[in-house]
């Protein structure tokens, strides 16, 4: 290998960790695919991995070491670009591609602009909003203005992507704001859950996904990656529940105290059928290809029902488990069936199964004293939630060994 060969392998080698990483893959994942592709270009690589650092170390020789050091943005999930460009170094391996065909393909899929476009994603989000209020088994009501709340919440989300002032402050900012309009809401249709559909509203920026994949780093002995993404996900859901003290008792002032009329429940359809709406609705939230989107959507149905008839048997918590195994199982099935990275069917199938919403909630009780849904002992649950998915997960991966790092 000369010197040139060896400095276009580690711009490649670099710039593909820099784009795996923007695309949300878990740094354990990541430092594993980076050490086997490094391995396959004939350059021995070293790898240190966080949500906001990116170490380098790649040696030719025992001469020649080159160190390189990147401070990142903690990444966000992009089902589609994660599988081109795994689609991308498969073909680089198999020489179909050559190494500056391979950074101009890169480069090309870093860029792409969202494939489902704004008026799919608002629906997407307006949609999920409304599911997760009917997998909580509310009521119509609470569907429908959940849903009208997405809908806002996509419009500061449209907006902080084209302001650096506003992607500062757009979580709390959104919890304000879903906060005081449901104060209002509450005015026209008193039979509106107020939690409920402030909780439902935000639901996509509770970080659920983020707590699990950092305790499944930490379980993986990546001690760094996994307590740094842990404490940017507590930090997260503080300035979530900031924004909604805040906003409600400002919503409280404007509008004044509202006496709730309980409406009727949602039939025990409407909860079953918002698990595939959900998983639909997550598939252009993700932005996974169409061709992908039929596995993660069943990745959601398995792991839900798979937890639901563990739940029967063993209690809710340790249910979660079998639905974490189930999912984990699929996806390292799906990976070996379609070449795909797991990632694309496993984070699809465990979102649905992450206690986001329960930590929240579990906040709530812990600082005000006061339960949005009629739940004892949420602390212990939580905890052993999150401890069976971690578990469910490692299990999986004994049971069905991955073929795939991603």
């Amino acid at each position: 290998m000369d010197n040139q060969e060896f400095l276009e392998k580690r711009r490649f080698i670099i710039k593909l960790g820099k784009a795996l990483h923007k695309f949300g893959t878990p740094a354990y994942r990541l430092e594993a695919h980076l050490q086997g592709v490094s391995t396959v270009l004939g350059i021995e690589g070293y790898f240190l991995i966080s949500p906001t650092a990116m170490t380098f170390v790649l040696q030719r020789d025992e001469e020649q070491e080159y160190n390189h050091v990147a401070r990142v943005k903690p990444g966000d999930l992009d089902l589609g670009a994660l599988a081109r460009t795994d689609e991308l170094v498969e073909e680089l391996m198999s020489g179909q591609r050559t190494l500056q065909e391979a950074l101009e393909r890169l480069e090309e899929i870093a860029n792409k602009p969202n494939p489902y476009g704004t008026k799919l994603t608002l629906l997407a989000f307006g949609t999920s909003a409304g599911a997760f209020a009917m997998l909580m088994g509310t009521s119509w009501n609470d569907v429908f203005w959940s849903g009208v709340l997405g809908l806002m919440v996509y419009g500061l989300v449209y907006r902080a992507e084209r302001s650096k002032r506003m992607a500062e402050m757009l979580e709390p900012l959104a919890a304000i704001l879903c906060a005081i309009l449901a104060y209002g809401i509450a005015q026209l249709d008193p039979s509106v859950n107020i939690p409920v559909i402030i909780l439902s509203g935000i639901i996509i920026f509770i970080p659920g996904l983020a707590l699990t994949l950092g305790l499944a780093e930490l379980a993986a002995r990546d001690l760094i990656s996994g307590t740094a993404r842990v404490m940017d996900a507590f930090m997260l859901l503080f300035k979530l529940y900031f924004g909604v003290i805040l906003g409600m008792v400002i919503g409280k002032t404007i509008f004044g105290e509202v006496t709730y009329l309980p409406p009727d429940s949602l039939p025990k359809w409407a909860i079953w059928a918002a698990v595939p709406i959900l998983s639909t609705a997550l598939v252009i939230i993700f932005k996974a290809r169409l061709k992908d989107s039929p596995w993660g959507i069943m990745a959601g149905i398995v792991a839900f029902f798979s937890a639901m008839l563990g739940a029967i048997y063993f209690g809710e918590s340790i249910g979660i488990f079998f639905g974490a195994l189930a999912v984990g199982v699929y996806s390292n099935l799906y990976a070996r069936w379609m070449k795909a990275p797991a990632s694309i069917a496993l984070l699809q199938g465990i979102v649905i199964l992450v206690p986001g919403s329960k930590t929240y909630i579990g906040l709530n009780t812990l600082i005000l004293g006061e339960t949005i849904f009629n739940q004892s002992h949420l602390g212990i649950q939580i905890f052993l939630i999150f401890m069976s998915i971690v578990a469910g997960l490692i299990f999986a991966n004994v049971a069905v060994p991955p073929r795939r790092t991603l």
